[in-house]
């Protein structure tokens, strides 16, 4: 029984510190995943909304500091039951996601009236972030994260059965489970591509063996909890202030959007169609990229016969929707990311909330770039009245061209950031809290 919860606490403790930092590594992109969820088209919870990135930031605690108390044996009772219930929550969330129809539709009452929408389906349940799509090219599907969640409940009911033979870590125990569950951790983040957690987990060990050499029992144990906590939120705090330390998204310093796009491939696919002959009875089907006798009085459709056959999946672009269009409604996409010269795009999701602080120092890097001869572009997701008045309002010397919304967030986690992109592979990234100056921003070119 020690062997069997030995390694059940190895595999579920490993997971949960990197599943709750890849989380904290993004807490922007999580809390925009909970958005997703909370709207009215999918959970109907739209009140949360505003609480989005406080209880993505709580995910992400509550995962780590579990899966550290489950390695060092501290509050088991209290860690168990908090376990259980996330990884159900998890669970149904995921099963929710799976079976999710897409073609479902709920009733709203707008102005007296009943109205129908469509329902929105979360496909990625945001489980590891964008890391899945950045390490090993896509994200788990909606019953692979269900599965996912269920192999690991299989591991902690054990530890939640006999957690009263689990206690505070003797030095023996210590032996065993950090340096495999370092280890494991060092696993999981080599498929993840980052080694962020491995350094993290050593930190995190350190504190404990620390505070262990100089208390015990109940208050060790708390104390502990208090340091991977506290570690914890300065992680997920440094990365919201500033932009992910590890960048999954295809966006990254150094990726080229131009060659995303040109590797991308269309799906194929061929439809068929099935006609009776109303003189013999016999049904054909045809190929409807064919003739077929449509506009023939002797044949009538047969209905519901028609099936589509996929030839090739294609080869999807995580890139498909960046798409920059002026006032006048071109598409100045391919001119932008074809342009040799440096070209630096400042990028608003929302001008509205946007946060005015950083534009001072935007506006003096600016300043420089047109001196050398660099493209300025805005880019935002309002509407072009609303741009211009934002526009006026702060003296910004450069047009603007609009984007989606969803795909500038994925861009950049931060309103504003900016972009320098040169023949379109993207240069240097910045957080407005890390404007560069013009020096700093010109050292990425080729």
């Amino acid at each position: 029984m020690r062997t069997l919860l030995h390694i059940c606490r190895l595999l579920v403790g490993s997971l949960f510190i990197v599943s709750g930092l890849i989380k904290a590594n993004d807490p922007l992109g999580f809390s925009y995943k909970l958005e997703e969820y909370f709207a009215e088209s999918a959970l109907d919870l739209p009140f949360l909304e505003p609480f989005a990135l406080a209880l993505a930031v709580l995910a992400c605690l509550s995962e780590v500091v579990l899966g550290f108390a489950v390695l060092f044996g501290g509050r088991m009772k209290l860690a168990t039951w908090a376990l259980l219930i996330l990884t159900l929550f998890f669970g149904w969330l995921t099963s929710y996601t799976a079976t999710c129809d897409p073609d479902g539709v709920y009733t709203v009452m707008v102005n007296g009236q009943e109205v129908e929408r469509t329902v929105t389906c979360v496909t990625d349940c945001g489980c590891f972030g964008d890391a899945m799509k950045g390490s090993i090219g896509r994200s788990l599907t909606p019953w692979e994260s269900f599965s996912k969640d269920m192999i690991l409940l299989v591991f902690i009911l054990p530890i939640f059965l006999f957690r009263n033979r689990i206690e505070w870590n003797s030095k023996a125990d210590d032996m065993i489970l950090l340096p495999v569950g370092l280890a494991l951790v060092a696993g999981w983040s080599w498929v993840f591509t980052w080694m962020g957690p491995v350094w993290f987990t050593v930190i995190g060990f350190a504190g404990y063996l620390l505070i262990k050499r100089f208390m015990q029992g109940a208050k060790a144990e708390w104390i502990s909890a208090a340091w991977i906590g506290a570690i914890t939120l300065v992680f997920a705090w440094i990365n919201y202030a500033h932009l992910p330390m590890r960048d999954y998204r295809p966006y990254a310093v150094d990726k080229s959007i131009s060659e995303q796009m040109r590797n991308s491939k269309p799906p194929v696919n061929k439809t068929y169609v099935s006609y009776r002959n109303k003189t013999t009875g016999e049904v054909t089907e045809y190929d409807s990229s064919g003739p077929y006798p449509w506009d023939d009085d002797n044949f009538e459709n047969v209905p519901n016969s028609t099936r589509i056959v996929e030839l090739d999946p294609g080869v999807p672009s995580q890139v498909q929707d960046f798409r920059l269009t002026d006032v006048d409604g071109n598409d100045l996409t391919a001119s932008i990311l074809d342009e040799p010269s440096p070209v630096l795009l400042v990028m608003l999701y929302n001008v509205e909330t946007t946060e005015k602080d950083g534009l001072s120092a935007i506006k003096a890097l600016v300043d420089e770039a047109y001196k050398k001869g660099w493209y300025v572009y805005g880019v935002a997701a309002n509407d072009f009245s609303a741009i211009e008045e934002f526009r006026h309002a702060e003296q910004l010397p450069f047009d603007f061209v609009q984007c989606d919304e969803k795909t500038i967030k994925t861009v950049v986690r931060s309103n504003p950031g900016v972009l320098l992109l040169q023949e379109g592979t993207v240069r240097g990234k910045w957080h407005w809290n890390d404007v560069p100056s013009f020096a700093e921003a010109e050292v990425g070119l080729k």
